[in-house]
């Protein structure tokens, strides 16, 4: 990808925010999957059900963008470091980082065989960012020039004035203001092209979608709700993420600790999240089939603003109080065995730009006489209302969550001797849905797992207002404003400084508890060799081979 500005050519990886480590494997690297191992083993991963029809614009949790990841390419991707490598763009060009010209490669197709042609981008996006259409992950677009006309409440605009279609493999677009790292975001799921075919019936083409990745569905209704979702490589696939295997096949378990059974087993071959129950055994049972490695997420709880007692001056003092009676060291030390790190604002420490002692950092200290405090505080302006007492949800299918929670209620109850109890849901789509349709009756357990390697990506997709996985329902006009003039700085450093400025803001609303960041714990099975976990915590399946 070239990236010029002042008519400088520069490399999109000079300018983005990409000095993350690799999070290493069993394997080796890649390279060496390429020419070693059972190339035609079908692998068996743990998975969760999508929330939704598998439509790129319309799926922000991990259960669906894992299959997205596989079976659409994007303009870009990113390898196991975290850095940005072309996948169907030949390039990104712009003099101004606010007007760019985006270059398809030839001879790209869908797997039915429709050419992917620059329509097949602007289609896509524009579908994402209408509002009619309602997507989760509209707020992506918010850069492009008319997003705000498409998305406005009953706006009948379909198409961005910013998007252009030029020639079938050429299309530009214009955005708002200067955003120097605008680029690098174009591998994630939102960003992903679609067959003409798919706006005609979304619904239908989401249980079977068609995409241009390396993976396809192994065929029409491979996704078999709550059981499993099959897929195969695409024999016309040419890119960076080549399958070296014969096939993914995601296993949706109602639980992780069957899962772990399931691997130690060898009847599973790959689980990206050891179950809370199992960490402190998992390196013996699994010897150097095991990975335990910092990656770009974090864990978090979100307390929606339209609850009774947490809104307004009394709300806040509520938050801070909240979060300072949270014991994040002993939770992290005992409950994970120390393979979390107690957070200290909202992103990741492996992220470039990241800074720890921002001033309200120590609103998520644990101290509980100055807990005690600001609830004294607050209920001088305003009672608490203890006939709706604080419940915190968390799914009970996936990430076996109810250790902690239990934990953290517990340090709570002791500090601020209040009502709170923990709320499992069945699934994790239950629990997503009623985030997204804005009617949870407490806090939920959240976090964020990057979409691509940015402090901005950690702020705006769920903070700002208006973004589809703010689930706080947050809105705050200061910060809004710092994350638009960080996009807009001259160079990502400066945007940066800018970010970790907004967070100032949100340290002091805490909209969300930042509780600690996350770490890569997973595992294989006997079966599978050149396992490796990339940047953002999630194995590199492409790469996985059988022995």
């Amino acid at each position: 990808m070239r990236f010029t500005r002042n008519s400088r050519i520069l490399s999109v990886a000079a300018v983005a925010v990409f000095a993350l480590s690799a999070c290493g494997g069993g394997g080796g690297s890649t390279d060496e999957a390429a020419t070693s191992g059972n190339t035609d083993a079908v692998i068996v991963v743990d998975g969760s059900e999508p929330q939704n029809p598998l439509i790129p614009t319309s799926t922000n949790e991990v259960g669906g963008g894992a299959v997205l990841d596989l079976i659409f390419a994007g303009l870009v991707s990113y390898d196991a470091d975290g850095k940005v490598q072309n996948e169907v763009a030949e390039s990104i060009e712009t003099e101004d980082a606010q007007n760019y010209t985006i270059t398809l490669k030839e001879g790209m197709t869908f797997t039915n065989g429709d050419p992917v042609t620059a329509s097949s981008f602007v289609d896509a996006w524009n579908y994402g960012a209408a509002a009619k259409n309602a997507q989760l992950s509209s707020y992506f677009f918010e850069s492009i020039e008319g997003y705000a006309e498409a998305s406005a409440e009953g706006s009948t605009v379909t198409e961005m004035s910013g998007l252009k279609v030029v020639d079938d493999k050429t299309f530009t677009v214009a955005l708002s203001q200067p955003e120097s790292d605008w680029p690098q975001r174009l591998g994630y799921s939102a960003f992903y092209p679609l067959p003409a075919d798919a706006l005609k019936d979304p619904k239908a083409f989401g249980e079977n979608p068609v995409g241009n990745g390396p993976y396809k569905f192994a065929a029409e209704g491979a996704w078999k709700h709550n059981e499993q979702i099959e897929l195969v490589p695409n024999e016309d696939y040419e890119g960076p993420q080549e399958p070296k295997n014969g096939g993914i096949t995601f296993k949706i378990y109602q639980n992780d600790t069957t899962a772990y059974q399931d691997l130690i087993s060898d009847n599973l071959d790959v689980l990206k999240t050891i179950p809370t129950s199992d960490i402190k055994n998992f390196k013996n049972d699994l010897g150097e089939r095991s990975i335990e490695s910092p990656y770009a997420g974090n864990q978090t709880i979100a307390v929606p603003y339209y609850l009774k007692n947490w809104d307004g001056e009394a709300g806040k003092l509520r938050r801070q109080a909240l979060s300072m009676a949270i014991n994040r060291d002993e939770i992290t030390e005992v409950i994970f065995n120390g393979g979390r790190e107690p957070a200290k604002e909202f992103t990741a420490p492996v992220l470039p730009g990241f800074e720890e002692d921002l001033p309200g950092s120590e609103n998520l200290e644990y101290n509980p006489e100055k807990a005690k405090e600001l609830w004294a505080e607050a209920e001088k302006l305003e009672p608490y209302d203890a006939s709706e007492p604080l419940t915190i949800g968390y799914n009970a299918d996936k990430g076996d969550h109810k250790t902690w929670v239990e934990a953290l209620v517990n340090s709570v109850k002791n500090t601020l001797g209040i009502e709170i109890t923990g709320k499992p849901y069945a699934t994790f789509k239950e629990a997503r849905t009623e985030a997204t349709e804005q009617t949870l009756t407490g806090a939920i357990r959240s976090g964020w797992q990057a979409d691509y390697p940015s402090l901005y990506n950690f702020l705006g997709p769920i903070y700002a207002t208006g973004a589809g996985s703010n689930d706080s329902v947050y809105t705050n006009e200061e910060f809004d404003k710092a994350l638009k003039e960080g996009l807009a700085a001259e160079s990502v450093e400066e945007g940066n400084k800018a970010m970790n400025e907004a967070q100032e803001t949100l340290l002091e609303d805490l909209p969300a508890i930042p509780l600690w960041y996350q770490v890569a714990q997973g595992g294989w099975s006997n079966n599978v060799d050149n396992v490796e976990f990339g940047w953002n915590g999630v194995p590199l399946y492409h790469a996985i081979t059988g022995k």
